[in-house]
Formats: C-alpha cells, sequence, structure tokens
C-alpha cells in the first residue's frame, strides 16, 4: 500500500504517532498548540514514526462534537505545518468529508474514520477521488453516547461483520479493495471484556484480507485492569500493543513513538523468527 511517497509492505509493525491539535482530548501531553505542529512532527519523526494522525476533535467517550469550521482551521493549518517540514505520511483523523478535503488539499495522505462512514457517508467518496487509503473503524453510538451501556452477544461476530459491511460500501462508493485498513475500536462502545475479546483474538479478523490498526494508546481500559492514572499508563499500553502485535496488528497508533517503536522493533524480531 501507498501512503504518500512511501510504500507499505507491512513485513513489519508500524507505528502511528497521534498529534491532537485539540483542547480537550483525554490525554493532556497529546494536546498540540498549532505553533508547535512542526515541533512536534520533527519529534515524532526523529523518534522513527512511520505516519503522523492528525485530529482536531476529541472523540473520547463524553465528548461534544466540535464546530467544523474549526475543524477544519485546524486541520489545515496543522496539516501544512507537517508538510513544511516533512514528506512523513500524514493521516487526517475525521469523520466529515469536507473537513477530509481540506486536509487533503493541504498535503495529507489518507483518513481515518473513526465512524467507519457512518456520520458521513460522502467520506467514501472523498477517498475513492483522491485515490487515498482509509481506515475503516467500528464504532457502536456516538462518541457522546457509544460507553452508555454497550452490549453485544457475540462482539467478535458482531464487529466483524460489521467491519465487513463498511468494506462493501467503500468499495462500491469507488475506494479501491487495496487501501482499506481496518481498525475494530477498542474503547468505541465496548466494554472491558470486549475489548480483552477483540484483543485476544484479533487473529479472527485477518481473514477479512486487510491490515489491521489498533489504536490502545493509554485507555481507560487499563485503569479497568489495575487503577491508575492516564499519565501511568505506558507500560500496559506497550504490553497490549505487543499483544495486538503478535496477533496480527500492523499499525499501532500510539501517544508514546519512541517506546511504542522500540517494543515493536522487538516484536518483529521474534516475528521474523
Amino acid at each position: 500500500m501507498k501512503i504518500g511517497k512511501r510504500e507499505f509492505d507491512f513485513s513489519r509493525i508500524y507505528v502511528m504517532g497521534i498529534m491532537n491539535v485539540t483542547d480537550d482530548s483525554f490525554y493532556p501531553p497529546s494536546r498540540v498548540k498549532i505553533d508547535n505542529v512542526e515541533r512536534k512532527s520533527l519529534e515524532m519523526i526523529n523518534e522513527g514514526v512511520d505516519i503522523i494522525d492528525v485530529g482536531a476533535e476529541s472523540t473520547r467517550p463524553g465528548s461534544d462534537p466540535i464546530d467544523p469550521a474549526e475543524e477544519i482551521r485546524r486541520i489545515d493549518l496543522a496539516v501544512r505545518s507537517i508538510r513544511n517540514v516533512s514528506d512523513i505520511p500524514i493521516s487526517v483523523d475525521t469523520y466529515r468529508s469536507q473537513t477530509a478535503i481540506v486536509g487533503l488539499r493541504a498535503g495529507a495522505d489518507m483518513i481515518n474514520d473513526v465512524s467507519g462512514l457512518e456520520f458521513d457517508p460522502e467520506m467514501s467518496h472523498v477517498c475513492a477521488d483522491f485515490d487515498i487509503p482509509i481506515v475503516l473503524m467500528h464504532i457502536k453510538g456516538t462518541p457522546k453516547d457509544m460507553q452508555t451501556d454497550p452490549h453485544y452477544e457475540d462482539v467478535l461476530k458482531e464487529v466483524y461483520e460489521e467491519l465487513e459491511k463498511k468494506v462493501e460500501k467503500a468499495i462500491n462508493d469507488g475506494v479501491k479493495d487495496s487501501k482499506i485498513i481496518l481498525d475494530p475500536g477498542i474503547g468505541f462502545g465496548k466494554r472491558l471484556e470486549d475489548n480483552l475479546k477483540i484483543i485476544a483474538h484479533l487473529d479472527k479478523f485477518q481473514s477479512l484480507g486487510k491490515p489491521i490498526l489498533i489504536g490502545i494508546s493509554r485507555k481507560s481500559m487499563i485503569s479497568k485492569i489495575m487503577p491508575m492514572d492516564v499519565n501511568d499508563r505506558l507500560e500496559p499500553t506497550i504490553a497490549l500493543n505487543t499483544i495486538a502485535a503478535m496477533k496480527g496488528a500492523k499499525i499501532i497508533r500510539v501517544h508514546d513513538v519512541f517506546a511504542n517503536v522500540k517494543a515493536m522493533r522487538m516484536v518483529d524480531a521474534i516475528m521474523g523468527v
């Protein structure tokens, strides 16, 4: 898969670095002022990041949507700032097609849609028109209400079937089959037991035939196993990412680039034996 100017053959684990140009993302150190975007992107690149994922709206549980015009403004400025200093692949984390268009015109290379085409059906047409990769994520509900008593009869089966439908819609709308990445959506409308089951059985999603992205970094599921502040969740994050990678995840989305890059190189070494 080509993302921007770089080829991804998924022969190793790739690291996607989180850059939130927001005021309210759940992990405060991930929030970046527009004036600091260039510096932060260079820091991530020096740490070995493969893709920078830029988001301008928090999708933490209970969060309210941002004004679309403000999201567009932030994404445009942030993407242009990164492009000023590097040709690193840039992903825009948005579910709005108009924001996607602005981000892609500013120099972004792919879209990360947490709604998996649910919130804005035009997103797939935009990605088809620009001929770029898209991450399709599973979510139950919306960020505002997704953690209000979510329930599954069989979480693996239901998430698998929903992702299958999302792939079908994307392809029917013109997205190339070879440009789809899937994300089972850890923490997006799921209980602790659902999240753990997905990670433990992530290999089952490989039969969908698409690269799997996983986003576990510092999420609240960790503190439900062992109570701890978000600032103390690095080691558990690395442990869960290691398990996910060994179960088939090809992209891990993280706040802490350098620590996770080092961990994934160890996973690559084991997987290559």
